[in-house]
């Protein structure tokens, strides 16, 4: 049933946000930024990734055909080509290096428990 939500923005519930916020203020991502703030910036690159999308130039058809869709996934309006090439230039990219090694170690823990919880079970058989 269609709750109003994309899998998208549903991906983005498993995200740790106060994770990426402290990466964006370690480096200060969002000084100076008046309308494209990181975590958009985040969130459109990580639509981009998933959708396979290859160039600016496709991810700004991308977001556009998706309408009134776009702010049921996460994002607030649809981004203009420069204003991302801006800050893929312009932000520090180690914000996004961080947050992907935190999420790397997280993926790594769940890992861990669910191969120890299926070892368990073997073991008792």
């Amino acid at each position: 049933m269609n709750e109003g939500r994309t899998v998208f923005a549903q991906l983005l519930d498993f995200l740790p946000k106060y994770e990426f916020d402290k990466c964006v203020a370690r480096y200060h991502g969002n000084r100076r930024v008046r309308k494209f703030p990181a975590y958009e910036q985040f969130l459109v690159l990580a639509f981009a990734q998933l959708t396979w999308r290859e160039s600016l130039r496709d991810i700004e058809t991308c977001l556009a055909s998706f309408g009134p869709k776009l702010y049921h996934a996460g994002i607030r309006q649809p981004t203009a080509r420069s204003t991302l090439a801006d800050a893929n230039e312009n932000r520090d990219w180690r914000i996004f290096a961080d947050f992907a090694q935190i999420l790397i170690r997280q993926a790594g823990a769940r890992l861990r428990r669910i191969a120890g919880n299926q070892l368990a079970r073997h073991r008792e058989t």
